[in-house]
């Protein structure tokens, strides 16, 4: 129905909006790794399309249309990182580029054959969660990892698969979703983080840990009573 770069442009719309709001031009341009004046082209073709709502120097959302055309191409991306992962036992470091070749070509009948043997997932190997057929995805109460108090724990939600070099080097640190970690100190002056995973202290740079999600936050164990 869209072109390669059409859905390229409305899946990172849709992941930065996750974060904010309205999405500057220069970000997206960052994002997609192209210049500003392209980003603005785009967004000025998107808009006359009824997919963004789009005012010079005031950020560009995405419209309802925007958003659930952004939400298929989501689920796609993230039903075939599973698929890469489970069936053909990708490191979950190399399956982010993979996805991206495959899913503008998807069908809609591999789609669904792919969710039917993937079981009906709710979420991908990075944690994150998978849209419905029909668009639908559950509003997110995950936070930063670099936002947890000292003497807190949580379980790890999300890890960001943008970044493959550091998916590889989280994944050596053993910070995958559902894994338990606490926060053990938190170093002044934008200092790294100490924290534990099973059992063991690890230390963590601020920049790495801004890319983890956690959710069911609780007091740490040595702080319970």
């Amino acid at each position: 129905m869209y072109t390669q770069a059409i859905e390229d442009y409305l899946r990172a719309l849709y992941e930065i909006q996750c974060e904010q709001n309205k999405v500057a031009t220069t970000v997206l341009a960052e994002w997609l790794g192209v210049t500003p004046a392209s980003a603005t082209g785009m967004i000025k073709k998107l808009a006359a399309m009824g997919l963004v709502a789009y005012e010079p120097y005031q950020g560009v959302v995405l419209t309802e249309a925007g958003r659930q055309a952004a939400l298929q191409i989501v689920r796609h991306h993230r039903l075939i990182e599973l698929f890469l992962t489970e069936k053909l036992e990708m490191p979950w470091d190399q399956v982010h580029s993979e996805a991206h070749k495959i899913e503008h070509v998807l069908s809609e009948e591999m789609e669904d054959r792919l969710d039917a043997v993937l079981g009906h997932p709710t979420a991908d190997p990075h944690g994150a969660p998978i849209p419905s057929r029909e668009g639908d995805i559950p509003h997110s109460t995950r936070i930063s990892l670099v936002k947890l108090e000292v003497g807190q724990s949580a379980v790890i939600a999300e890890v960001s698969d943008r970044d493959s070099a550091l998916l590889h080097y989280l994944g050596d640190l053993g910070l995958y979703p559902g894994v338990e970690i606490s926060m053990v100190a938190v170093a002044p002056f934008g200092g790294p983080l100490t924290v534990r995973i099973e059992g063991a202290e690890q230390s963590l740079g601020r920049e790495a840990a801004g890319h983890i999600l956690v959710a069911d936050i609780s007091a740490g164990a040595h702080e319970r009573v």
